[in-house]
């Protein structure tokens, strides 16, 4: 895909899921790809498949971990970086507000939020240099209240609006920001919020998961090579004016679940 070839990538929580499943949309289109995770196997697992994989185990919600992820790369890529995927992301606990543990809530934010700055705030001044993308990962339950859920939700709202400021403050050196906000996307870590909902809320796991498609209008939970898609497409040519913008790959959801 145009626009692809030989640009260096640094995907963050890259070795299951979304994460991998954009790593490898992107290097099947020549990028050169670099990712990190906190999962030792899961990322040896990904490199023995792609040997031409770049990978480092970051913690990327611990602050010294990105300082010494970005000076790994700056040898790997030379000093260079075009793309970014802030993939990281926890689910967080479920349940009522009045019921959640503040060090859980905490957190949910570290991950998913302060997380993607402390990533940004190294590769910006990279990616500057000669112009590029980025892309953070929001949430339909950044676009929605949900209920049962509110740390998670707050988390991916605060993305949102930090993506919309980062395309605004980085527009001007040719650098486009996005935040994507899947639905339900089939794997592992649906299941496992599935199964914190149903627990916290005394509903079966089929009917969890039935409620967490019934409020799209196509009614089917999406898959991890959906987002590598749409992620495709805005770092590429065809997406070279798509800036600012919370880009959706849902089914069309026109609510959330409520319990």
């Amino acid at each position: 895909m145009e626009g692809i070839t030989n640009k260096k990538v640094l995907i963050t929580a890259g070795a299951t899921g979304i994460g991998k499943a954009t790593a490898i949309a992107l290097m099947n289109a020549g990028a050169q790809v670099h990712v990190c995770d906190i999962d030792a196997q899961a990322l040896a697992d990904f490199k023995q498949h792609y040997p031409l994989l770049l990978t480092s185990i970051t913690n990327v919600a611990k602050p010294d971990e990105v300082d010494a992820m970005f000076a790994q790369l700056q040898q790997d890529f030379s000093g260079e970086l075009d793309f970014l995927v802030n993939n990281a992301g926890v689910s967080g606990p479920a349940g009522p507000i009045e019921t959640l543990d503040i060090e859980a809530w905490k957190a949910t934010f570290d991950v998913n939020l302060h997380a993607t700055f402390y990533v940004s705030k190294h590769a910006i001044p990279l990616i500057k240099k000669h112009g590029g993308a980025i892309m953070n990962l929001s949430s339909t339950a950044g676009l929605y209240g949900y209920p049962m859920r509110s740390p998670y939700a707050s988390a991916k709202w605060a993305i949102v609006g930090l993506s919309k400021t980062m395309a605004m403050e980085l527009g001007p050196f040719n650098v486009r920001v996005n935040c994507i906000c899947p639905g339900s996307v089939n794997g592992e870590r649906m299941d496992r919020v599935i199964s914190s909902i149903a627990k916290a809320t005394g509903e079966s796991l089929h009917k969890v998961r039935q409620d967490n498609v019934q409020n799209t209008s196509m009614t089917t939970f999406v898959d991890a090579e959906d987002i590598a898609n749409m992620i495709l497409f805005s770092f590429s040519d065809l997406g070279a004016k798509i800036s600012g913008q919370s880009l959706t790959v849902d089914g069309d959801t026109h609510s959330l679940a409520t319990y």
